[in-house]
């Protein structure tokens, strides 16, 4: 680790900064998903979960992304890095 200029954080100091994202999924799926339904089993509580992650990622409007879900910013993303085929036939 210490070739490649990486440190580890002993202390603690800068953690939240590291998790701020997952906390932040973490807290909206227990306010959206969890605490709205009564999960009496852990296949309900699976299913549930999977049903809601479903839905942040391909149908909720992120205001971050401009009111679009997740799967078209990436899918943008992954369309703008493929090469151009036509330029691969002419190589």
């Amino acid at each position: 680790m210490r070739r490649s200029g990486i440190r580890t954080s002993m202390d603690g100091k800068g953690r939240y900064l590291d998790n701020i994202f997952i906390e932040r999924l973490w807290r909206t799926l227990k306010y959206e998903c969890v605490y709205l339904n009564a999960l009496e089993t852990g296949s309900q509580a699976r299913a549930s979960v999977q049903k809601w992650v479903e839905f942040y990622n391909h149908r909720r409007p992120h205001k971050a992304l401009g009111g679009k879900p997740p799967v078209v910013i990436y899918s943008l993303k992954v369309e703008a890095m493929q090469p151009d085929h036509q330029e691969q036939i002419r190589a």
